[in-house]
């Protein structure tokens, strides 16, 4: 079944989340983004349903969030915080806002 037009303007513009999550277990952060943030936790923390790298991490705490993106900005930023490989850029990030705010500016 084709999604119509409607559709995907929807899926574009409902609201998103660029998140990272650390794992004190493995020492190691995770980026991703979602429409559900809250689903997407659970998922990574569940070892029934997770068959992904995260697994192996369990339990992942929130870390940063960057909430209110459509679907392009929210990947945009995942893929840049992911090319960064900057743990040290990670906790800049979450200890100064205007870093948020203008890695958004640049991105856009």
């Amino acid at each position: 079944m084709e999604r119509s037009a409607i559709a995907d303007l929807f899926l574009f513009t409902m609201s998103h989340t660029t998140y990272i999550l650390y794992s004190k277990k493995i020492d190691k952060f995770y980026i991703g983004y979602s429409s559900d943030f809250s689903e997407r936790l659970k998922y990574h923390n569940n070892p029934q349903k997770n068959r992904i790298w995260t697994k192996r991490g369990i339990p992942w705490e929130t870390f940063l969030v960057i909430n209110d993106l459509d679907s392009s900005m929210a990947r945009k930023i995942e893929h840049y915080l992911k090319s960064m490989k900057s743990r040290k850029f990670l906790i800049e990030l979450k200890n100064d806002p205007q870093k948020i705010k203008a890695l958004i500016k640049r991105l856009n």
